[in-house]
């Protein structure tokens, strides 16, 4: 296959551009920069000069290619608290690939996120096939899913929020680490029961290759490996790992403590991989979040 990829010289990209590749398919990466376009050379890709403004450029690419692998986002505006921004963006981008692929049967791989199931306040671990009938990040899920009656092999992944490895410099869980060593202490919400999954950088690497592949028309898939973790043994992980002490972080002093991601870390977000790994035969086999702090490279 011929895949486009965008976000592909990024911390999950890359290694999708090398599963990719290894495993014989030929990959066009988008990169916005000198750096980008390197690191995805580096890895045995082609690259496309460009960004997720240019819509134009993008149903170019996609219309040449055999499949899309959609993992770029504006991180940096839903940290700056403009995440309806980035989720226009992120729909343009959708509905650019959509009318490319439409009447192709090729696959349009997308990516979500599994916070916006705790949002649902299920009671329960979230499924695959639990959906939100819109707001944030639903709406780009739904538009993805519902190509599938536009000719489109349409998926969409849910990545954890703790997408896990030596390759995650600036994810969740080196951003934890940051909080802990600013403010002295290695801090979990309250009681620290609520739970958040995790999946390691690698296994969700496969994932998105097997999605590419062979993923069925309209198909949720789940990036978790870890189904919940609590938050308490996240703190007392990190804990371990910088030295510092391990405390409860009250209701009223979590923003000042969790930062932007103070509304996140308190959610209860425990999530179910069982579909996913019926559908694709995919099995995560790399460490889970714990382990990988133990193991010490993100204390480095």
């Amino acid at each position: 296959m011929r895949v486009f990829v965008t976000g592909a010289s990024g911390h999950i990209g890359l290694p999708v551009v090398e599963e990719l590749v290894g495993a014989g398919h030929e990959v066009v990466g988008l990169a916005r920069s000198d750096d980008s376009a390197a690191k995805i050379e580096a890895a045995g890709g082609a690259v496309r000069r460009g960004d997720l403004d240019d819509l134009d450029g993008l149903r170019a690419a996609a219309g040449a290619a055999d499949g899309v692998i959609h993992l770029a986002f504006k991180h940096d505006l839903m940290a700056t608290g403009e995440m309806e921004v980035a989720i226009a963006a992120d729909m343009a981008a959708t509905e650019a690939f959509g009318d490319a692929l439409a009447g192709t049967d090729k696959a349009l791989v997308n990516t979500s996120g599994t916070l916006m199931l705790a949002m649902m306040e299920l009671g329960r671990p979230g499924t695959e096939d639990d959906r939100s009938p819109g707001g944030h990040r639903a709406d780009v899920e739904n538009a993805t899913l519902a190509l599938a009656d536009r000719g489109v092999r349409s998926a969409v992944i849910r990545l954890s929020p703790f997408v896990h490895s030596d390759l995650d410099k600036h994810g969740f869980g080196p951003t934890l680490i940051g909080f802990a060593r600013e403010q002295g202490f290695a801090g979990y919400p309250g009681e620290g029961t609520n739970r958040l999954p995790g999946v390691h950088t690698r296994d969700a690497a496969r994932l998105y290759r097997l999605a590419v592949e062979s993923a069925p028309p309209g198909q949720m898939l789940h990036g978790v490996g870890d189904e919940g973790v609590t938050t308490k043994d996240l703190a007392a992980a990190i804990g371990r790992g910088t030295g510092l002490p391990v405390r409860s972080v009250p209701a009223d002093e979590v923003p000042g403590y969790f930062g932007f991601l103070a509304g996140f870390l308190v959610l209860d977000n425990p999530t179910s991989n069982a579909r996913t790994r019926e559908v694709l035969g995919w099995k995560p086999t790399h460490p889970g979040l714990i382990a990988d702090y133990d193991a010490g490279h993100y204390f480095a």
